[in-house]
């Protein structure tokens, strides 16, 4: 098992120390309450990966798109309890309260700010790291393949990994072996309107061809979306996914993106906003999207 690299360690390090600002998240209504899961592992070179799956295609929501394991919350949850239930059902990772096989555990480092989606759940992303007893030690990727990966074929298509300080470069980090096509196929951003203000949309194309990718056991409901991903080199992960995963290696690295970004963290703000406007109350209908009229009316606060 390799250790972690001196940069791997200085990143876990600052997750664990990090303390965030006051949040909505634990005031919000259950209807409203949402967490992800940002699960990082080093693979045998010490450096560190981040878990994500594509959603199958068969969910009403965000359906065939990439997103870290989560979900929404259940009564009497705190986020990481969300998070890690999420991430129990969907990937078959430990749920909380029950060991991995020894000598790995789960730490938990941190809580990030939380994040607004468009159909009104704010989103509470919470990092974790799994590595054995010696928290110096990273996870060696054939292991992890065997403790992760148990996929919920209604929920999930496929679990892979991505390099997580990759989240902060334009192009494929050149520590990377056998990557397919050039490595400027990494990245494409776009500034667009969102929140009132120019939104910075990211999108990273994730090579897949030089890792191994879980699949869960092929459905009829399941057949064709397994098979497209058969099909790509690289999968897309862009959204709010995207920029959570931005912002969380912003942190643990201490260092801004080689791309033009948002400046702040999360999106506690306009939250708050929103709800002095009597949005993100406790009745949320299926289809509740929020409007550049809402977020106008919240951003003249």
């Amino acid at each position: 098992m390799a250790p972690l690299s001196e940069e791997s360690r200085r990143a876990v390090q600052r997750l664990r120390e990090y303390k965030g600002p006051p949040t909505a998240w634990a005031s919000m209504p259950l209807s409203r309450k949402a967490a992800v899961l940002i699960l990082l592992f080093a693979d045998p070179k010490g450096d560190l990966r981040v878990v994500i799956t594509m959603r199958a295609a068969t969910l009403s929501s965000y359906s065939g798109q990439a997103a870290l394991p989560g979900g929404k919350a259940e009564e009497g949850e705190e986020a990481f309890h969300t998070a890690r239930r999420e991430a129990a059902e969907e990937i078959g990772l430990a749920p909380l309260g029950t060991e991995l096989p020894a000598p790995f555990r789960i730490e938990h480092l941190c809580e990030m700010p939380t994040n607004l989606a468009k159909t009104e759940l704010v989103v509470r992303p919470c990092v974790a790291f799994v590595h054995s007893h010696d928290p110096e030690s990273g996870l060696d990727a054939s292991v992890a393949d065997k403790l992760l990966p148990v996929l919920d074929a209604r929920e999930v298509a496929a679990v892979f990994s991505a390099p997580f300080k990759n989240f902060l470069y334009s192009e494929d980090l050149p520590s990377q072996d056998n990557l397919p096509g050039r490595p400027k196929q990494w990245y494409k951003g776009m500034w667009t309107d969102w929140h009132q203000s120019r939104w910075r949309m990211h999108n990273f194309f994730v090579p897949v061809t030089n890792q191994i990718v879980a699949k869960p056991k092929k459905t009829e409901g399941q057949k064709q979306a397994a098979d497209h991903l058969e099909s790509l080199e690289r999968y897309r992960v862009f959204g709010m996914t995207a920029r959570i995963l931005v912002d969380a290696s912003r942190y643990a690295y201490a260092q801004e993106p080689t791309f033009e970004h948002n400046s702040h963290f999360g999106d506690e703000d306009m939250i708050g906003r929103l709800r002095r406007i009597g949005r993100l109350g406790e009745y949320r209908k299926s289809d509740d999207e929020l409007t550049k009229e809402d977020l106008a009316k919240a951003a003249s606060l």
